[in-house]
């Protein structure tokens, strides 16, 4: 790793604190006296350190050369890029100047670029490349506000712009920023649209300010000093708040744009926070197992030890109870042995990993706990400005997505849908307020469409989205995710899709580790069917009989963001999926008809 000599901000004016705006947040960022690098910036191989100073000039150079361009409070503004520190300055620029950023995920085709740039009304487009500027170009003529397509190249001309102006009109930005207050918007971010078209959430700058702000009151979860790798998508609001949050706590942010890239970027930056989605852990998971099984010999029985000492230990550890001696000493051996190997592979100073996004199996939180590494999974939605929930490094159960966030009020409504209450909770969709009067209930309350559990400690157990309940034909309800993750925690499994909404029955479509199973044949394995078979059964021993899959199909291929099938963050789109794989699933009841015993 490129060693990260520490750089010292020189001071600048202060925005006063209570003013909470993204602006104010920036402001008093640069401001700080602060030691360690704004950002990691990977260049030519190596890693290489950006100060506040630095940062701070190159933010004010975009907001002056915006203002240039006739860019004003108000106006919408897209950004299509992937996480990049050029991404993350030009949105404090255009939060300076009072513009509303208008994400767009680096992946979206042309179509899904026009509809967020079109329905946002945006003047303006920052793309990365010719790739993506190209993306634009197809759907110009369907966007008439649009003026603007800068690409990273034209930024230098954009801050030599920024310079000109400033030096002729040495007030303008400040005036600009005065003229913010915190209720005015900072951002549109587009809902992930699993069920129909994205809507535009318009997040206040409070909103977000207010999100920021909670990690004051989360002991020990992000604070300055830390080094965080960032590679989830800044278009998503859990990249997002990652972004703003390393502004406010002081936090240094790695920016790994190429999600491919993460592994290597792990053992080259050596982060000490890790956010992610689940599909990575996940994966992290399968590959460790297998590296574990093709240990074969001693060093495969000393693995199989190794992460049985885990698991006894890891209730008294999580408990904070020491381990009794003959533990204990088999422990230390356990985690130099095989434990310290993985975490290298993740850096070696991995404090805590979170996830979000998505739901996350336990059986995988537990797995890398019994290693040493500790996955905090958190919970929240767009509309309520990224988190509601979250585990704490000192107050945690897997299987939830712990307590509420300081600030945060929840509440179960008759049908045992969660509620929240909070400064966080946005304004409204754009352009739509039929779909607002949906979620925004009176007093303040935000219906979440999650059902969930709520147990006597505060832990929130989120069983499944409401709409997404399956209702079988006997009127038993089962939640779908709950049964993928099981099936998932198999390393054999690469992702899963249950069905059974007014069907007799629960079936699954289960996609295939190739990787895993090539490595299972070359040991012998012959019967995939049977294989696969053992799987379900395991999880169906531990379920109702009215939530066991009865019938299972091997799809050819994983779902795919080509194909529509998941969203930019990898959650299964599941009406799309169920209409591309639509034969299977009627083979799967077909087959059985008059055979297979009703739920």
């Amino acid at each position: 790793m490129t060693e990260v000599t520490a750089l010292r901000a020189e001071p600048a004016p202060a925005t006063p604190e209570y003013a909470r705006t993204i602006g104010a947040l920036w402001r008093n960022a640069v401001a700080a006296r602060r030691f360690q690098p704004a950002y990691l910036v990977e260049s030519n191989g190596r890693w290489q350190p950006m100060s506040w100073r630095d940062a701070g000039r190159r933010v004010d150079e975009y907001a002056n050369g915006l203002l240039a361009l006739g860019i004003r409070k108000g106006d919408s503004f897209g950004i299509l890029a992937r996480t990049t520190v050029e991404w993350a300055f030009f949105d404090f620029a255009l939060a300076l100047v009072g513009a509303v950023t208008a994400p767009v995920y680096a992946s979206s085709t042309a179509a899904e670029c026009a509809h967020v740039l079109g329905h946002s009304d945006a003047v303006g487009v920052l793309v990365e490349d010719e790739a993506q500027f190209a993306t634009i170009e197809e759907t110009r003529r369907e966007l008439p506000a649009l003026e603007h397509v800068l690409k990273f190249d034209d930024l230098a001309a954009v801050a030599a712009r920024g310079r000109a102006f400033a030096a002729e009109n040495p007030r303008a930005l400040a005036d600009a920023e005065a003229a913010i207050s915190e209720d005015d918007l900072y951002t549109y971010i587009y809902t992930s649209g699993t069920t129909g078209p994205p809507k535009g959430c318009m997040i206040r700058h409070r909103n977000y300010y207010a999100m920021a702000a909670m990690i004051d009151e989360l002991e020990d979860f992000l604070v300055a000093g830390d080094t965080v790798l960032l590679y989830l998508p800044l278009a998503h609001n859990f990249g997002r708040l990652i972004h703003l949050a390393g502004a406010y706590a002081g936090f240094t942010v790695a920016f790994c744009p190429d999600p491919y890239a993460v592994v290597a970027a792990l053992e080259e930056v050596r982060p000490t926070v890790f956010p992610s989605v689940p599909r990575l852990y996940e994966k992290m998971h399968t590959a460790v197992l297998s590296r574990l099984d093709e240990a074969g010999g001693l060093r495969g029985r000393l693995s199989s030890w190794a992460l049985e000492v885990g698991r006894r230990a890891a209730p008294l550890r999580k408990e904070g109870r020491p381990l009794p001696a003959g533990l204990a000493l088999q422990h230390r051996i356990a985690d130099r042995l095989v434990f310290s190997k993985v975490r290298r592979r993740l850096g070696g100073r991995l404090r805590l990993a979170v996830s979000g996004g998505a739901p996350l199996s336990p059986e995988i939180a537990e797995f890398f706990y019994a290693m040493g590494i500790l996955v905090l999974e958190g919970y929240g939605l767009t509309e309520c400005t990224t988190a509601a929930t979250v585990n704490r490094p000192a107050r945690f159960e897997f299987g939830t997505v712990g307590p509420a966030l300081p600030g945060v009020e929840l509440r179960l409504a008759d049908d045992g849908e969660l509620l929240i209450r909070s400064e966080t909770v946005f304004a409204g969709y754009l352009k739509d307020e039929a779909a607002t009067a949906e979620v925004l209930l009176e007093d303040g309350w935000l219906a979440s469409g999650d059902v969930a559990r709520i147990d006597d400690g505060g832990f929130v157990r989120i069983t499944d989205r409401k709409k997404d309940i399956l209702v079988t034909a006997g009127g038993k309800n089962v939640a779908p995710q709950n049964l993928e993750n099981a099936l998932k925690a198999s390393r054999h499994v690469s992702q899963a899709l249950v069905v059974g909404d007014r069907r007799p029955y629960v079936v699954a479509l289960v996609a295939l580790d190739e990787a895993e199973i090539a490595k299972w044949r070359t040991a012998g394995g012959e019967d995939v069917e049977a294989l696969v078979q053992g799987i379900v059964d395991d999880v169906n021993a531990r379920r109702s009989r009215f939530e066991q899959v009865k019938r299972f199909a091997i799809i050819p291929r994983e779902f795919s963001q080509e194909e529509g099938e998941v969203t930019p963050t990898l959650k299964l789109k599941r009406r799309v999926c169920e209409q591309h794989f639509a034969a299977e699933i009627d083979r799967l009841y077909a087959e059985s008809a008059g055979s297979a015993e009703s739920a």
